[in-house]
């Protein structure tokens, strides 16, 4: 066990590395550029002699405006299509980052829309081009090594073997002092993927011919936050044609889910104790009847309803029809602007839950079931800042999940020297540092497997912090009060 903990140590060490990087320093040569009226056949021969995977397509003032990979020019070159103008091949808006960008930000992009380049812009000016190679080449147990295995595995048993990997690999960069934002990204990334290639297996045992539908992801999955200890948090919306109707649609559909949540299961996504999953059929809805539960919940007046409905809020399409999704999420956004009274709930749900800080600068800790002297990192911690963010990302009609992403977008300065935006966002990610050091120090964790309570996984003895850590263990909760204290304001709570 200690050769193979060594072994896999030794493999992430230079990822780490490369992953820590700006975009800037990998790029090591001028962009390889055509303009959008040479032909397929140009484009082509450029690529070949300057030994690149991809080129870049220009307007006449060298702008970017759209890349030609090496796939994409060999079904139109074999289909005769060589005189073809490049433009009318070329991927258009391609992704792109700036030079200050870290690498992990790149991979996690290429992983997420399944691309292999990424454009480095400084000032609008093209300045070169990331490949998926740039970053994996020399990583044999990188994002994109597992995310190829995972592509090409077809049985559940041996996706539940890769869960395992994800979670030492991920283990092991917690150790190395990977940041906990791109990692909990990681970690959702390749948990996306795998939970897409479960689907995918157990789909070709179900007819779903002539059923629109898409798998829904809520809670820390939905937010790109998993860490180590996570439940499953998931749904379906369909559309249903024929003369079967929604009904029989259902039927099928949470067959289908049902085999799906019993193979996430065997892969280390516990079912979920609350049963929020696709294979509930209050559940597995069509976009009318979500809406239809959605209004309930704007209307509910009961605090526990608020606590209970606000990880739908989270959601995120993880597979199928995204148009589906998309539909939902644009109407929910809408929806809830205008209803002040359920945001004036949701922020004061907000606020209930408590920083676990004493009167004379201690910490406030209880005993606990096997966690004697202990606190509680995200019930009383990370889960503050999720929850004022999602109110205020609500509030203003934002759409994104991620709960840094909701409070860059949301409260002002964010990227400024001394912005107290970025000091929360900071805080928020120094406590989920600790949960992931917390429950990678468990022998779940080490094992592959997944933990046997998601409280303990979560509790510390502040005491076993050094003075260091538990002096930002406590600015931390700070920030988590003043991030309520402006719930209050901004809500006139």
């Amino acid at each position: 066990m200690a050769a193979e903990r060594d072994d896999l140590r030794q493999r992430t060490a230079g990822e780490r590395q490369v992953f820590a990087q700006p975009l800037g320093a990998l790029v090591k040569r001028p962009p390889v550029v055509c303009e959008g009226e040479r032909s397929v056949a140009d484009a082509a021969c450029i690529m070949r002699d300057n030994d690149v995977g991809s080129v870049v397509i220009v307007d006449s003032r060298s702008r970017p405006t759209g890349i030609v990979t090496t796939q994409d020019l060999v079904s139109v070159v074999a289909g005769g299509g060589a005189d073809r103008p490049v433009a009318e091949l070329m991927s258009r808006d391609p992704v792109a980052l700036s030079p200050h960008a870290f690498a992990y930000e790149a991979a996690l992009l290429m992983s997420e829309h399944g691309i292999r380049h990424v454009l480095v812009l400084e000032n609008g000016r093209l300045a070169g081009v990331v490949s998926e190679r740039d970053l994996f080449a020399l990583q044999r147990l990188g994002l994109g090594e597992l995310t190829m295995e995972i592509r090409l595995t077809d049985s559940i048993e041996a996706l539940a073997g890769l869960a395992r990997d994800i979670r030492r690999l991920a283990a092991l960069l917690v150790e190395q002092g990977t940041a906990p934002e791109p990692l909990t990204l990681f970690i959702s990334v390749l948990n996306d993927r795998l939970t897409q290639r479960v689907i995918e297996v157990t789909r070709k045992r179900h007819d779903l011919d002539r059923i629109r539908w898409s798998w829904l992801a809520f809670g820390s999955e939905g937010r790109l936050e998993q860490t180590f200890s996570t439940d499953q948090d998931n749904g379906i919306v369909f559309s249903a044609h024929g003369s079967g109707g929604s009904g029989k649609a259902r039927e099928r559909l949470v067959s289908f889910a049902r085999e799906v949540n019993v193979a996430l299961d065997a892969c280390g996504f516990p079912l979920c104790e609350g049963n929020i999953m696709a294979s509930n059929p209050a559940l597995c809805l069509t976009l009318e009847e979500w809406k239809a539960k959605v209004s309930g919940w704007l209307e509910a007046s009961v605090p526990q309803a608020l606590l209970d409905a606000a990880i739908f809020f989270d959601l995120r399409p993880i597979y199928g029809d995204d148009s589906l999704a998309a539909s939902l999420r644009e109407w929910i956004a809408g929806r809830v602007r205008g209803h002040a009274a359920f945001l004036h709930l949701l922020a004061q749900s907000a606020t209930q839950a408590k920083p676990p800080l004493g009167l004379l600068a201690g910490f406030a800790a209880k005993d606990a079931p096997g966690a004697p002297h202990s606190i509680n990192l995200k019930a009383n911690g990370a889960r503050i800042f999720v929850d004022a963010a999602r109110a205020l990302a609500l509030a203003k009609g934002v759409h994104t999940t991620n709960t840094a992403a909701r409070l860059r977008a949301v409260l002002p300065g964010a990227g400024e020297p001394g912005s107290e935006t970025d000091a929360l966002i900071d805080a928020f990610y120094y406590i989920q540092r600790l949960r992931l050091r917390r429950q990678a120090s468990a022998p779940e964790a080490r094992a592959g497997t997944r933990a046997a309570s998601e409280d303990l996984a979560n509790r510390i003895d502040p005491d076993q912090l050094n003075p260091f850590e538990q002096s930002a263990l406590k600015e931390a909760f700070r920030f988590a009060r003043l991030i309520q204290n402006r719930l209050e304001l901004d809500f006139r709570l």
